[in-house]
């Protein structure tokens, strides 16, 4: 009986496909070398920040490293934009992150079982509740993040259009949004994916059943009912959406790119450190006694 349970236990359910692993990948590790190398400029002083500063090679060179992780978190939003695109307009799959009225309900229930007040867990879908506001947290948070960044890096080309009064809101915002973020992954996300329950989907695709059952268990009945894990993506797809859709996303990504690049390039006064200026000491003529 025993080991039947156990076979039961070791199950596993398709959870990520291989586009979503790679996007997780980007993600990672460009938001972690953002983070090493932001945080330092936000508190230059801070003895750490010098040590990290001078471990990368300097300031100049923290900049740089922090603007190219900026260039492919960008670059990974657009990934992620037209992969998604792919999947509703020409797999003609469901939507499944969106918010819904049942995640209102399940974060409710969620709520009074921890409080002891409901005897059952909610059931919830492929994505629950927390899950769906991460997501989205993220797409907003690199917005903000985004477009500040931009003002940032280029102070003189925004102050032809905006007041300078947007440059120091920007930092502020850019600081105060990075600070946010780094708390939120550090306690919100490596909780619920390491400390609570080991989450591996992100690296093999696939989560153990016993997760499942806790976490989404509206998405486990469905599959083990012979739900397609993928809702749409099994139905046939017409060879000329997939030709349109694969060659409009080529020469789009090409013109995004040309685009980053000139946007990331054209202004340089962000990242040239000027030299220290050594102020002149005057020493007083000493006075001649007869």
């Amino acid at each position: 009986m025993t080991s039947a349970v156990s076979e039961v236990k070791q199950q596993r359910f398709p959870r990520f496909r291989k586009m979503a692993q790679l996007e997780h990948i980007i993600l990672l590790l460009s938001f972690t070398i953002l983070a090493i190398t932001g945080l330092p400029q936000k508190w230059p002083q801070a003895p750490a920040s010098l040590w990290m500063i001078n471990t990368l090679g300097g300031i100049e060179t923290v900049r740089i490293i922090h603007r190219w992780a900026a260039f492919f978190l960008v670059a990974g939003s657009f990934y992620h934009l037209f992969v998604s695109g792919y999947r509703l307009f020409v797999k003609r799959e469901r939507m499944r992150i969106l918010p819904e009225m049942k995640d209102a309900y399940d974060l409710r229930d969620y709520v009074l079982f921890n409080l002891g007040f409901k005897d059952e867990h909610p059931k919830m879908a492929k994505f629950n509740f927390g899950e769906k506001f991460e997501y989205w947290a993220v797409v907003w948070g690199t917005a903000i993040m985004v477009i500040t960044g931009f003002m940032l890096w280029n102070p003189i080309a925004v102050t032809q259009v905006l007041p300078g009064q947007f440059i120091p809101a920007a930092k502020a915002a850019h600081g105060g949004e990075a600070i946010l973020a780094v708390t939120s992954i550090l306690i919100w996300h490596i909780y619920n994916v390491v400390i609570k329950n080991f989450n591996p989907s992100m690296w093999t695709g696939w989560l153990p059943r016993d997760q499942m059952e806790e976490e989404h268990a509206l998405e486990l009945e469905r599959l083990e009912a012979g739900g397609d894990p993928w809702p749409g993506a099994a139905l046939p797809t017409p060879a000329h959406r997939t030709r349109n859709y694969l060659i409009g996303s080529a020469i789009l990504g090409v013109i995004i790119l040309a685009v980053m690049a000139y946007l990331f390039t054209f202004e340089e006064t962000a990242i040239t450190t000027l030299p220290a200026i050594t102020p002149e000491v005057i020493t007083p003529l000493a006075t001649v006694v007869p």
